[in-house]
């Protein structure tokens, strides 16, 4: 076995990581050009949501695939061909003369993001001591909650300067940099071992997630054509998992689900998830609608979630760097994701800077704290060899959890808001009344659900 390298290599190589990683989550670039997306090509509003369908439901549905070729051909070859990847779908997004082709390299940008994100907490704990594991995780986690905390700032200079295609095209000299660069990391993350490539199964489980996102996404436009694409999912995910238990080499390991405290640490990350979105969700609308800051101010103030989580992760690798204290720091960033969204829900017209600023702060922090553990926990419970499918399998219910929030979220704020206004509010009265509602009820309810899992207290404190 080749000796890991030195502290000053693996930084460097930690910094590589970081940064073909750091493409992914700058993605929220693209939500600031969707207004000049929309007007370029001439197409309604309803249909740019298939510019995020598109490229979520892609890396979302092929990352544990993707983690599993990672154990088995090397994580280093798998990240390179996710960055290269990437640089030929920036390159077709920025130059898209249609939306259907804008469509169809979102695609193929998905791809990318789902090689570069299932091997990327791979190679990055690959670097160091396994004592140290937390501190790479954390570093790793930072480095993505800089790109999401960028993203919206770099696009909405970039769309006002060169147009919509900037959010593309800004990302392709980093994702060329990193590719330079990948020769530094060490050539054992690029071996090879011995073991076969169910492709049935992987079929079987792309298939089954993909539906499965769609149909949450679809069950709010059309509620049978939701739950008939739902069934198709249900049925494929049942076929990959019969498949699973007589394969002599699965791509997930599934007896690990058999230890129910794994289980629900996965849905727990989902529950939390599902909550910390409904800041990105909804406070935008809050800003344009309840106050008068200029959007320069309204994106800095955005941006304080995203920097919440950069500086708690490192912090909580830190802290978990050779304690075995994962669960604990989980249970206590999820408790702050839920506080702090209640306090969400008390803002009321006009409300001050700091009043917005420290709870979507704290926020952020809870969730570095939380996105740490959990990346921590998955990795050290499943075998070395499997370090693949671990991260993909965080990121996996990271995501879930995103796009739960996202229809969930939309649908209960969409209720809260006609009801109010069948009481007889204004309609700025009734939009206030169903933000604080729906941050209140999202809030609670996480907290209740953690309240549950307390039920079995071994799962956080064992």
């Amino acid at each position: 076995m080749e000796a890991l390298p030195g502290k000053g290599r693996a930084l460097a190589g930690l910094l590589v990581v970081g940064l073909g990683t750091v493409i992914v989550p700058l993605d929220t670039s693209v939500n600031i050009a969707f207004p000049d997306i929309t007007t370029d090509f001439a197409i309604p509003i309803a249909a740019i949501q298939w510019v995020v369908i598109c490229y979520v439901l892609t890396y979302a549905s092929l990352m544990l695939v993707f983690g599993k070729l990672g154990d088995l051909f090397g994580y280093k070859r798998i990240f390179l061909f996710g960055l290269a990847l990437s640089a030929i779908a920036f390159i077709l997004c920025g130059l898209a003369p249609a939306y259907h082709w804008l469509l169809l390299a979102r695609v193929l940008q998905g791809i990318g993001a789902a090689l570069v994100l299932s091997c990327g907490p791979a190679l990055a704990t690959g670097l160091f001591p396994e004592i140290r594991r937390g501190r790479a995780l954390g570093a790793y986690t930072m480095m993505f909650g800089i790109g999401a905390a960028a993203g919206p700032s770099l696009g909405g200079i970039m769309v006002q300067t060169w147009g919509w295609e900037s959010v593309f095209w800004f990302r392709l000299p980093i994702t060329l940099v990193a590719l330079a660069a990948l020769p530094w990391l060490r050539p054992a993350q690029g071996a090879k071992r011995s073991g076969s490539f169910d492709l049935l199964g992987a079929l079987l489980l792309a298939l089954g997630m993909a539906a499965l996102l769609l149909a949450i996404n679809q069950l709010q436009a059309d509620l049978v054509r939701g739950l008939t694409i739902a069934i198709l999912g249900i049925l494929a995910l049942t076929a990959f998992v019969l498949r699973e238990i007589r394969s002599p080499e699965p791509i997930i390991p599934l007896a690990v689900f058999r230890r129910l405290d794994f289980t629900m640490l996965n849905i727990v990350n989902s529950l939390v998830n599902l909550v910390g979105f409904a800041s990105l969700l909804l406070v935008p609308y809050y800003l344009v609608r309840a106050t008068d800051y200029s959007l320069a101010l309204s994106g800095a103030i955005l941006a304080t979630g995203p920097l919440g989580l950069a500086l708690s992760a490192p912090l909580g690798g830190w802290v978990l760097s050779g304690r075995p204290r994962a669960s604990r720091l989980a249970l206590l960033g999820a408790v702050m994701v839920a506080v702090s969204t209640i306090i969400m829900g008390t803002w009321d017209t006009g409300a001050g800077i700091w009043l917005m600023s420290a709870p979507l702060l704290a926020q952020g922090i809870g969730l570095g704290l939380f996105q740490v553990c959990i990346l921590d926990v998955v990795t050290g419970r499943l075998d070395v060899q499997d370090r693949g499918v671990a991260g993909s399998l965080a990121m996996v219910t990271r995501t879930i959890g995103v796009v739960l929030g996202a229809t969930s979220l939309s649908l209960g704020f969409a209720s809260l808001r006609h009801a109010a206004s069948a009481s007889g509010l204004e309609v700025e009265a009734a939009f206030l009344s169903a933000f604080q509602s729906t941050f209140f009820y999202a809030g609670v309810g996480l907290l209740v659900c953690l309240g549950v899992t307390l039920l079995r207290p071994r799962l956080w404190f064992s």
